[in-house]
Order: structure tokens, then sequence, then C-alpha cells
């Protein structure tokens, strides 16, 4: 199947916006954790900054990349016109 170049424009953004919030999700998973001994002497309500990142700030920039690519996709299919056409948001 060959595809036109709206469908490649289409799968190139989507691959690079893919790609940058893999880039982002690996940054909070490794790099951070990485250093976190480094920043135990920083406390965040009474608990060492590692620690609060990784219990507390991880998940949160996690359900913010989920967030992030549904609106960005949503906003992508409706510039290449293929969005639910029943749906509003």
């Amino acid at each position: 199947m060959q595809l036109d170049e709206r469908q490649r424009g289409y799968w190139r953004r989507n691959l690079w916006l893919t790609a940058w919030l893999l880039g982002v999700w690996f940054f909070v998973s490794f790099v951070i954790s990485y250093f976190a001994r480094e920043v135990e002497h920083i406390l965040v309500l009474g608990i060492p900054l590692g620690f609060y990142m990784g219990a507390q700030g991880a998940p949160l920039i996690y359900l913010l990349i989920v967030w992030w690519y549904a609106r960005q996709m949503n906003e992508l299919d409706r510039d290449y016109g293929v969005h639910d056409a029943d749906r509003d948001d």
C-alpha cells in the first residue's frame, strides 16, 4: 500500500510527538531517578526530594504525558480530517 503525502505528513507528526513524549518519559523515569541520591538532603514536606519525585512527581508527569498526547492527537486528527464526526470535543 502506497501512502500519499498527506498520510506521510500525518504519521511524521504522530511519530515526532510520540518520540518527544517518550523522551520526556525517559528523562523522568531514568535521569531524575539516577540523581535521586544527590538531592536527598532537599526536603519537601519533610520527605527527601528523590523519594517525593518517585512517589508523587513521576506519576503526575505520566498523567500529563497521556493527557498531552490525547490532546495533541485530537488536534492532529482535526487538522488532517480524520477525527470522529459524532464527537464534539
